[in-house]
């Protein structure tokens, strides 16, 4: 009996059975979040259906979808509008701390955890009986810890700034989600930015805006007021299709005990959905700071070829001479104050009244009384949060002659999709309290606009960068436009998430 079975474990009838239960451990689908801002999530939706995600629907801040483990692993390198990508392990319901310590101490964590795994334990909590998250989340880590203690005698540490397992326990009323964060850092921090101005746009929302106008790359783009470039950046990584992704150091879920580096070695080197940009894009700002700043942004992420950006006060823009689109988010008089706010935004509409004809402008501001004074008629209103103001996203169309003209010509002031996007204004103005409820929320980082400051040269030397998919020195003396890489161009830069003596990365703090 014994000899039989040796012989079983041997046969190619044994090695046919285990290829096809592996194979199906790994198409096996499960449930996915992937969180956003509040007004992004149809964005979202639509590049998750695009990535081939199933069942997906659209939640507050959040899109809900199912898929395998390489489904997860693309969400987190892909996606540019999702915050985090979260794997729900249980689901249920708690009406007292009590219960929410004993529905977490039912998981056995063993699957997830060893005594040498650190963790920690984000918690989002919009719930009458549960007032404080920071208490939520201790519950969690007790209830974890006890199991251990029980079954070992000993606990696995908890580490608050570089766990190696990232908790999420979400709590609405008297419902519980505990997930697993599949993303560690929020996905906006791209990794590409070495230097910022003051209240930088954040990265999603960037990629964000600029999904929402529908622009990929068929016309130049412009943002006469850059800042720190990250507008110009996320509209060149969406022209040529390029993962956001590929600047990070790291995933969270790459520390989980059943990470497949083969399968995420092998989507991370497939570009073979990265299409060529055969136009340009422009960025303008009247601080020479800014200007650098931006300067110094673009070619950490590989973009010189595609970016120019220069100095130049919008007062003195002119008429371009391709075809473009504007994208812009100019100062609101809140965390930028300008000596003549409203007089910015009269000079605004002046400049694309008379300088951008037969084009289209998308503004994105912060106060009515700032919109009047540009003094043009919107073909839509989009509303965003930008942190935690309430702000509009607007279509300026420009056109010459008057508009009962412009539409006896057969001129379309708003598209199908424009007025589906219209109508979800409504959607938006009835959930007004997640406005409060951001503010109270004291680990909300989704809402953070943080600001990324690199150390020292001596350091970054020292402990090296990590950049794009080519070394910097590439990138200073490459002269052609064409941005696409071989997959040997790759290996570098994907070598250097190991750490490795000959590549640069990128070595970032978060200043809070």
């Amino acid at each position: 009996m014994k000899k039989n079975a040796i012989n079983f474990v041997y046969s190619p009838l044994y090695s046919y059975l285990c290829t096809i239960f592996i194979r199906d451990i790994m198409t096996q689908d499960f449930e996915l979040i992937a969180k956003t801002f509040m007004g992004l999530e149809p964005v979202l939706a639509k590049e998750l259906t695009q990535l081939g995600a199933e069942d997906v629907e659209i939640g507050r801040r959040m899109v809900s979808f199912t898929g395998n483990k390489e489904m997860m692993y693309r969400a987190n390198l892909q996606l540019h509008t999702a915050i985090r990508i979260l794997k729900p392990i249980k689901h249920f319901k708690a009406l007292s701390a009590d219960d929410v310590y004993e529905g977490v101490k039912d998981v056995d964590w063993t699957k997830y955890l060893d005594l040498d795994t650190t963790f920690a334990v984000d918690s989002v909590v919009f719930s009458e009986e549960f007032r404080h998250s920071k208490f939520v989340a201790y519950k969690v880590k007790d209830a974890i810890v006890d199991q251990f203690r029980e079954k070992t005698g000993k606990r696995p540490n908890i580490s608050v700034t570089n766990p190696d397992i990232r908790l999420n326990i979400h709590i609405a009323e008297d419902k519980c989600t505990l997930s697993l964060d599949s993303s560690g850092e929020s996905l906006h921090r791209r990794g590409y930015r070495q230097e910022s101005v003051e209240a930088p746009l954040n990265e999603v929302l960037a990629a964000g805006m600029i999904m929402m106008t529908g622009w990929q790359g068929e016309t130049d783009f412009i943002d006469p007021m850059c800042g720190s470039g990250t507008l110009l950046i996320e509209a060149a990584l969406i022209a040529r299709n390029m993962a956001p992704g590929l600047f990070r150091k790291e995933f969270a879920f790459e520390k989980w005990k059943d990470f497949d580096r083969d399968l995420f070695d092998a989507i991370y080197n497939d570009d073979s959905q990265e299409r060529e940009f055969n136009h340009h894009i422009y960025g303008y700002d009247v601080d020479i700071k800014a200007v650098n700043t931006a300067r110094l942004n673009v070619r950490a992420a590989g973009f010189t070829n595609d970016i120019t950006i220069e100095e130049r006060d919008f007062k003195d823009f002119t008429q371009p001479k391709e075809k473009s689109i504007m994208v812009t988010n100019p100062p609101y008089g809140e965390r930028i104050s300008t000596p003549d706010l409203l007089g910015t935004y009269k000079m605004i509409g002046e400049r694309l009244k008379h300088q951008f004809t037969g084009n289209d402008a998308w503004i994105l501001s912060y106060r009515e009384e700032c919109f009047d004074q540009i003094g043009l008629k919107p073909s839509i209103k989009i509303p965003l949060f930008n942190g935690s103001l309430e702000c509009e996203f607007r279509k300026y169309q420009m056109f010459d002659g008057k508009m009962r003209v412009f539409r006896e010509e057969g001129g379309a002031v708003k598209t199908e999709e424009e007025k589906r996007q219209m109508a979800e204004k409504r959607r938006f103005k009835q959930n007004r309290e997640f406005k409060k409820r951001l503010e109270e929320q004291e680990e909300n980082e989704e809402a953070d606009i943080r600001s990324f400051k690199f150390r020292s040269l001596e350091a970054r030397k020292a402990r090296g960068t990590r950049g794009s998919r080519e070394t910097r020195e590439s990138r200073d003396t490459r002269d052609t436009r064409d941005t696409r890489y071989s997959r040997e161009d790759r290996k570098p830069f994907k070598k250097g998430r190991d750490f490795g003596k000959k590549n640069k990365r990128f070595d970032h703090h978060d200043e809070d």
